[in-house]
């Protein structure tokens, strides 16, 4: 259980970081390609296997955290172009909402338990992150617009189901460290080529500050997998249960910090979304 309270609180933590770049006028995408790098190294660092990075492709979680990487980045310039065409609300709610599909691959592909209270906790639990997310009345998707974010939530989704699918089948519990790490390497990789392609185009320079940023983000960035990965190994604890506990309290722990640390302000459906989320916590949890 510690491991997602630890993976809640590291997770929630990047949102912060996140508010700050915008604050210090850090360049996102650059901060996250060099977070990723920064990520894989602490990650081969702190493994207990000691494997040579040449053999990284020949283990049989390779594809899986191939795959996994390949999301990471461009679910990220996804969320990105989601915020711009529709509202920073609309890719919360769509990246968020993806929770239901893990959920459903759980209990069809593990045949894990899901009690009638724990459904109706996860109902909850899906109300509550699109009330407490959606902070502005006239953020709306028109009927024209919703490729973008359907793609998120997609790929959202995936993104969790194979994090899932990998580590029942090929993750074993020495090799979590190694598998998170190749995961943010591939990640980074595929950033840096991007990256370069921009450098090039647009004429863009790297400057300290987005390093600076990058670090920050890259050393919690790692361990909000690690912590995630570990707690999906916790014997008896159903992934469907797993994954709404850690999507709603995110939602509702970084809604707390924007509202002490920041000064958001909250609607009256934001609020009822936060009564929600504790509600649907206690139904899947205690119940």
């Amino acid at each position: 259980m510690i491991y997602l309270v630890l993976s809640i609180l590291i997770s929630s933590s990047l949102y912060v970081i996140f508010k700050y770049f915008e604050r210090f006028k850090v360049d996102t995408f650059q901060a996250i390609v060099v977070n990723y790098i920064v990520a894989f190294v602490i990650g081969y660092l702190y493994s207990p296997v000691k494997l040579p990075i040449a053999e990284i492709p020949n283990q049989s979680w390779f594809f899986g955290a191939f795959i996994l990487g390949f999301l990471f980045i461009t679910i990220f310039n996804l969320m990105a172009l989601t915020s711009q065409r529709n509202g920073l609300s609309v890719a919360s709610v769509s990246g968020r909402m993806a929770v239901v599909i893990p959920i459903i691959f759980g209990v069809f592909l593990y045949n894990e338990s899901v009690t009638i209270i724990k459904v109706v906790g996860i109902l909850l639990a899906l109300i509550a992150v699109y009330l407490t997310s959606v902070k502005k009345s006239s953020d709306k998707i028109g009927k024209s617009s919703l490729f973008f974010p359907a793609l998120l939530f997609l790929g959202s989704g995936a993104i969790d189901t194979l994090l899932k699918y990998t580590e029942v089948n090929h993750v074993s519990e020495e090799n979590v460290s190694i598998f998170s790490a190749s995961i943010f390497g591939i990640a980074f990789i595929l950033g840096i080529l991007y990256l370069i392609f921009q450098l090039i185009t647009k004429n863009q320079k790297i400057n300290t500050r987005n390093i600076i940023g990058g670090i920050a983000l890259g050393i919690p960035n790692y361990f909000s997998i690690e912590f995630l990965i570990r707690a999906l190994k916790i014997e008896g604890f159903d992934s469907a249960i797993l994954f709404t506990i850690n999507n709603v309290s995110i939602v509702l722990l970084s809604t707390i910090v924007g509202l002490f640390l920041f000064s958001e302000k909250l609607e009256n459906r934001n609020w009822i979304g936060i009564l929600l989320a504790v509600v649907s916590i206690v139904l899947i949890t205690v119940v």
